[in-house]
């Protein structure tokens, strides 16, 4: 007959469980101190490498993408406060400036836009309202992305929406477009030509004709496309998708 453990085994065994488990924590103490360490030391030489090459960041558009990455890749945001090192290196600057003409270039187009203006076609307006002054200085669809989210501050009106591959639309007009808004503008993106009807969308979307006609008069209410009644069906147009500005 096996003999069962006395209280004074059962007693014994519980102390070791918690002696390993205090060693366990004493170690995984030890080892986040020392990627703390690691990543403090990481942190200064990413500073000494920006201050060093603090004008070709600022100049070269790959560069600058580049060292974007090494800040992700240890979790340092070059932008998150005004106060630290990086400020110093103007990277913050050149970011809020970018924003600024950001918000100029896309309320000058808003007439003719809509409130919705394409990337590219807003990089080559941004690139053409900097001028000589800045000509030397590229400027990628992804700087004016980054840009585009320090405009936050002021709420929902400029915002950058994905509606098709390496596509998207900038809105510059207060509010938030729905899913089904975003959707029609996808759409409408993937046809190449700007517009939309309501038989395209029923019949790529998989939609009611009710639902797709709720989704277009929103979207014509705030003044983001225009309405052809001249042919057999309503063709809905987005003068920000208009091929000859693509």
């Amino acid at each position: 007959m096996r003999r069962r453990a006395g209280i004074g085994a059962i007693q014994k065994q519980k102390l070791e469980a918690e002696k390993y488990r205090d060693k366990g924590s004493e170690l995984q103490d030890t080892q986040f101190e020392q990627m703390v360490k690691q990543l403090d030391v990481l942190k200064e030489h990413l500073e000494e490498f920006a201050a060093k090459y603090k004008s070709e960041i600022k100049k070269n558009a790959k560069f600058r993408r580049q060292f974007q990455e090494m800040c992700a890749a240890i979790g340092v945001d070059p932008l998150a406060s005004g106060k630290s090192f990086w400020s110093v290196l103007g990277m913050g600057d050149f970011y809020y400036e970018l924003g600024v003409q950001v918000v100029e270039v896309c309320l000058a187009a808003n007439h003719v836009t809509g409130g919705l203006i394409e990337l590219n076609d807003l990089r080559v307006r941004l690139v053409t309202a900097r001028g000589r002054k800045q000509i030397h200085q590229e400027i990628t669809n992804e700087d004016i992305l980054i840009a585009t989210k320090k405009l936050k501050i002021f709420g929902n009106g400029f915002t950058a929406y994905p509606v098709g591959k390496d596509l998207y639309m900038v809105q510059s007009i207060p509010g938030e477009l729905s899913l089904q808004e975003t959707s029609v503008l996808s759409e409408a993106a993937n046809q190449g030509q700007g517009l939309i009807t309501i038989t395209m969308l029923v019949d790529n979307l998989g939609w009611t004709e009710l639902r797709a006609r709720q989704a277009v008069e929103k979207i014509l209410s705030d003044g983001l496309a225009w309405i052809d009644k001249q042919g057999t069906e309503d063709i809905y147009w987005f003068p920000s998708l208009f091929p000859d500005r693509r």
